[in-house]
């Protein structure tokens, strides 16, 4: 028998331990990579604002006194809750008191006089009375009579004038009143104290006639806290009053609050030549969850213009130029091209190219990911 040359074993030793190499220790890894499953689910089609919108409150109020003085009296500070009619600042009010009071004795004094001059009046018409008597019997001249009929007219025209003084001084009144009055501030509405700006024993400074003094106090209702959003002009003929939308706060990260709208403004802002927009006002669908809401934090809106539910869906992210999503099928990325649907941010709806099961490709943040190449799903080994 014919003996293999010892040569030829070890070539083929080393063709073994080279091809073990190739396939065991060289062989191109899988790469690891971002999938998401084709599922069915609910696709919805949204707007959402170009800059970012604004927590506001209908009900929001900057008080100031409408005269100036010094600060006597602030029953509330700062968080501190209030309702209708409360008081919330007083200024010496010294001068204005005793107005009242000097206008209310001059209501005694003129009511005084006038009971005067209308007794007087009575007394003149009761003379006049007995003179036209008396000239009945020949006894009074005319001349007598004439001159009791001037006196009750003069005593007449006295009473009324008495009275006119007496409705004049209750006017004064209500003048001083009414004066006394400017010297608080006081809370049209239930609210919040959001901020004041002066203390007891400062002085307010007046403001020169048609200029408003600067404001004090603000007081925030936060029952009506609202959020206000451009949108592009671009999709103002697409929302309208009652549509759902869905509110995020930075306040709240990673929650989503549900509202309506409520307002379209009916003009376009050009303030800015190159992003012209629309302002929309929505409202909270949960009242509670508004009044913790702070005016002035910034927001974001959602608009919801349709919904379909149970459609294939696969995430919008994973849908290149082209309509073109890589599928990871038996360890290896798979091109395929897809017709979408419906579609928004997050989600778009599939019609064809996948099946539900199927798991597509979320992120191609290397070049390594392309059709063809090894792969394998994060954190499966």
């Amino acid at each position: 028998m014919r003996r293999t040359p010892r040569w030829a074993v070890v070539v083929v030793a080393v063709l073994a331990v080279a091809a073990t190499l190739r396939f065991a220790v060289f062989r191109p890894r899988p790469i690891p990579v971002d999938v998401a499953i084709v599922e069915a689910g609910t696709v919805e089609e949204t707007i959402t604002n170009t800059r970012a919108g604004t927590v506001k409150a209908r009900l929001r109020a900057k008080l100031s006194p409408q005269i100036g003085g010094r600060v006597v009296e602030l029953p509330y500070r700062k968080g501190a809750h209030v309702g209708p009619g409360a008081l919330l600042l007083r200024l010496d009010d010294s001068v204005q008191k005793a107005q009242v009071r000097l206008a209310q004795e001059q209501v005694r004094t003129a009511g005084s006089q006038a009971n005067e001059a209308c007794l007087a009046a009575e007394l003149a018409e009761r003379e006049l009375q007995r003179g036209q008597a008396l000239a009945k019997d020949g006894i009074e001249s005319p001349q007598a009579l004439d001159a009791l009929e001037s006196g009750r007219d003069r005593a007449r025209a006295a009473c009324q004038a008495a009275r006119a003084t007496l409705d004049q001084a209750r006017a004064q009144v209500g003048v001083a009143e009414a004066e006394l009055a400017l010297t608080t501030v006081r809370a049209d509405f239930a609210g919040v104290v959001a901020d004041c700006s002066t203390e007891v024993g400062e002085w307010i400074t007046p403001a020169p006639p048609g200029v408003p003094i600067p404001a004090v106090l603000d007081l925030i209702d936060p029952g009506s806290v609202y959020v206000s959003a451009p949108i592009d002009e671009v999709d103002s003929e697409r929302v309208r009053p009652g549509q759902e939308v869905r509110v995020t706060v930075d306040s709240r990260p990673g929650e989503k609050l549900l509202g309506r709208l409520v307002r379209v403004a009916p003009y376009v802002l050009d303030v800015l030549e190159q992003n012209r927009t629309v302002e929309v006002e929505v409202d909270l669908a949960d009242p509670k969850s508004a009044e913790h809401l702070l005016p002035g934090t910034s927001a974001d809106v959602e608009v919801i213009l349709a919904r379909r539910d149970g459609v294939p869906r696969i995430p919008t992210a994973a849908i290149a130029e082209g309509g073109k999503v890589l599928v990871l099928r038996e360890g290896r990325l798979v091109e395929r091209t897809v017709v979408t649907g419906m579609r928004n941010w997050q989600y778009a709806e599939v019609g064809s190219g996948v099946t539900v099961g199927d798991r597509v490709v979320v992120v191609r943040d290397s070049p390594d990911i392309k059709a063809g190449a090894l792969a394998r799903a994060k954190g499966a080994k």
